[in-house]
């Protein structure tokens, strides 16, 4: 029994990263979609089947609980899977199993506040408005889940996403540093022209963004606070669990790649992103 990380690609790793840092004694299957990467330029009925295929293959791997690090899968898919397909497949599989996403926790962090909470409306001024930046795939800003969640729970916080199509390919196939700078400074000026500043909180909500999460830093205004999700989803995850201790997450440390694509080593910038090489074998 393992704990499962999803993604389309190589941006998952930084999610899984954390969660192995957080519980290091649970064993962990990671799942990356790469015959199909990236998610973010795809329509969202093929989003949905792919990502149930993927949660499919991790379940059959051993997952008991599948953390979609995939901000594409997790606003275009996973309500979905949770209302319609994961109570079928908890009954085939015979045993507790869920399927979580990651814009939940970095809504979290990004307001200060629960899930659960919703602000009450009372038509007051709003005295000061912060602004927050979302660097996201097309299909996340399409979607517009960060801005539809965030104004639930805060009326002095206003999101403009900034789609990035093509940057999370271009880490997916490993490309050098200096042509990704180009690209986020690009995203990042755009974004100040198109709200006539920088915003005070950026969101890197494509979780391949992590891994230039440093070209991000520096194309920002300095000091401007980043929300990490990789941290944001491994807090979820431990709150998550001491709600339900009847999953079964093994205990022997194990680490298993797995791929949809070409099997091997991964690009140099996964490498130097890992501390190590990094090889996936065939899903």
């Amino acid at each position: 029994m393992a704990i499962g990380v999803f993604d389309s690609g190589v941006g998952g790793l930084t999610v899984h990263r954390e969660l192995t840092r957080r519980f290091p004694d649970r064993d962990f299957v990671y799942l990356a979609d790469q015959a199909n990467a990236p998610y973010g330029g795809r329509g969202g009925e093929e989003i949905v089947e792919l990502t149930r295929a993927g949660c499919e293959r991790l379940f059959e791997a051993g997952a008991n609980i599948i953390v979609l690090a995939c901000n594409t899968a997790s606003a275009i898919a996973l309500r979905r899977l949770q209302q319609s397909w994961v109570p079928d497949a908890r009954a085939r599989h015979g045993r507790p199993i869920n399927v979580l996403g990651i814009i939940v926790p970095t809504i979290e962090a990004a307001t200060g506040l629960p899930w659960t909470y919703e602000a009450e409306r009372r038509g007051e001024k709003i005295e000061a408005i912060d602004i927050t930046g979302v660097f996201c795939t097309a299909a996340t800003a399409m979607s517009r889940v960060y801005e539809i969640e965030i104004d639930k729970r805060r009326e002095d916080l206003a999101v403009f996403s900034e789609p990035c199509p093509g940057l999370a390919g271009l880490i997916e196939l490993g490309a050098p540093a200096e042509e990704l700078k180009v690209v986020v400074e690009d995203h990042v000026d755009a974004l100040r022209r198109r709200i006539g500043r920088h915003p005070d909180q950026a969101i890197l909500g494509c979780t391949h963004y992590e891994i230039v999460a440093d070209l991000f830093a520096t194309a920002l205004p300095p000091g401007t606070p980043v929300i990490h999700q990789p941290t944001a989803v491994a807090d979820a995850l431990a709150r998550y669990f001491e709600r339900h201790p009847e999953y079964d997450l093994g205990g022997s440390g194990r680490r298993d790649f797995l791929t949809s694509g070409k099997p091997g080593p991964q690009s140099e910038l996964v490498v130097q992103f890992w501390g190590a090489p990094l090889t996936f074998t065939p899903a």
